[in-house]
């Protein structure tokens, strides 16, 4: 959803608090950073409870670990902030709305006809400073309330959190179900009844894909505690095929830890796509969707023409019981979970696996492009670190995050890094992998062992 420049002013004053929180992480975190064996503690609170490894166990290395989470802040802000020149600017032609053709790979380095940006991707150095925008804010939100209470956020944290971190008044960076679930926070509702088909008339939007995906790398192998951790807050805001879809991400990003790394990253990603294909209800049109986009991708014709198939099959014609366009709820509806999840299927089958190629391909796709991009650009980070998406460019990134361009109420102003994130994130993986997940450790707390059990589909 849609972004804004900084003002140079504001720039100068987050470099100066960048390299004060830099200062302070190096001498005094107790985090101990080594190239080739990163050292991540255990934070204070943690105690080790003996174990017994089993050989049907997933084992993972925390460091490792430490660099793929890395990877995922990384991927999501760099895709964020790319498909952000083309978000909402080719929405269709119905009724009253018309915005044109559809790009296509021809218009990648042009202009955006809405923004006029040029489309391409967006890269901060390492000194300039990543925003936070939509997609990775309420995550960021999340991990920082489960870091400091239960894994299983309750429905007065997420309310607590929302009333504490979002402004109010001023501009909030929510929209449709968000901001609906918000403004029934603040009348006294909590969660799940924010996310209601009764209270909630946006409950199929797209706003809980953009904000949950992060709950499956807690669970590493383990999606059936992935889709439990996320539970709740995914119905925050989102019911039914929304609700569904947003399942879909969550268990891909949880099993993204048990692929089989000698295949191709093409392999690795169908392989994900169709072993979390069972979360979506065979009668829904979400399970529709996933089949026919699917089956264009295997047809081999081109990305763009399986794109306008999509639109021409449920924007216009109204397949598969999907009727947002009906509803005139706006730009064509542009915001639904559903066109959007399609969207996403299009620019990962046609994408491969391949970064770039991915996020290309979803910035140029439509509607609310920001949003698949973000999310596949964080999952396919993830799989392959922070590292080999520097390799990818050929740049040394920025590591520093602003929270408070979008939230409020943070430490440091709001300042953090990509670091202290990813160690944050292992934290929550340590206390869960022991208590929930009933795992263990080696003798040198470097790795978890996780018992891995049959999954079980939560009740809706």
């Amino acid at each position: 959803m849609t972004g804004i420049s900084y003002q140079s002013s504001y720039i100068i004053d987050l470099k100066m608090k960048k390299y004060f929180f830099l200062f302070f992480i190096t001498f005094f975190s107790c985090s101990e950073i080594k190239k080739n064996d990163q050292i991540i503690p255990f934070s204070g609170e943690f105690k080790q409870l003996d174990y017994q490894p089993k050989d049907s166990d997933l084992v993972l290395t925390r460091s490792e670990y430490y660099e793929k989470l890395y990877g995922f802040w990384l991927g999501q802000c760099i895709a964020n902030w790319t498909g952000l020149s083309t978000e909402m600017d080719k929405i269709g032609n119905v009724g009253d709305s018309n915005s044109g053709e559809f790009y296509t790979r021809d218009d990648w380095g042009g202009l955006s006809a809405r923004t006029e940006k040029k489309i391409d991707f967006v890269l901060k150095g390492s000194d300039e400073i990543w925003g936070s925008d939509d997609d990775t804010d309420i995550e960021y939100m999340y991990q920082y309330l489960m870091s400091n209470g239960n894994d299983i956020l309750s429905p007065e944290q997420i309310r607590n959190g929302w009333l504490k971190h979002i402004k109010k008044d001023e501009q909030n960076f929510l929209w449709v179900s968000n901001q609906r679930s918000f403004d029934l926070m603040k009348d006294g509702v909590f969660p799940p009844k924010t996310g209601s088909k009764e209270l909630n008339e946006f409950y199929e939007m797209i706003d809980a894909q953009l904000t949950t995906e992060i709950f499956g790398l807690f669970a590493p192998g383990r999606d059936d505690y992935a889709r439990k951790l996320s539970h709740l807050p995914i119905r925050t805001t989102a019911r039914e095929n929304a609700a569904w879809i947003s399942e879909f991400y969550v268990t891909m990003h949880s099993l993204a830890s048990t692929v089989d790394q000698s295949q191709s990253m093409k392999d690795q990603i169908m392989w994900l796509a169709e072993k979390s294909r069972f979360v979506l209800p065979e009668d829904s049109y979400a399970s529709k969707m996933y089949d026919y986009v699917k089956e264009k991708y295997h047809s081999n014709i081109p990305w763009e023409q399986a794109r306008d198939s999509v639109y021409y099959r449920y924007q216009v014609n109204e397949k598969d019981g999907y009727d947002m366009t009906s509803k005139k709820l706006g730009c064509n509806a542009c915001f639904a979970a559903g066109i959007n999840f399609a969207a996403s299927l299009v620019s990962l089958f046609y994408g491969e696996g391949d970064y770039k190629e991915t996020v290309k391909i979803g910035t140029l796709c439509g509607w609310d492009s920001d949003n698949p991009t973000s999310t596949w650009g964080g999952l396919i980070g993830f799989m392959i670190g922070k590292e080999k998406i520097e390799q990818i460019f050929n740049i040394k990134f920025s590591n520093t995050y602003n929270i408070h361009r979008t939230r409020q109420n943070f430490p440091n102003d709001g300042i953090d890094t990509f670091e202290n994130m990813s160690i944050q994130g292992v934290h929550i993986i340590d206390k869960i992998v022991q208590s929930k997940l009933k795992g263990g450790f080696d003798k040198t707390g470097n790795k978890w062992y996780i018992p891995i059990e049959k999954s079980n589909k939560l009740s809706n």
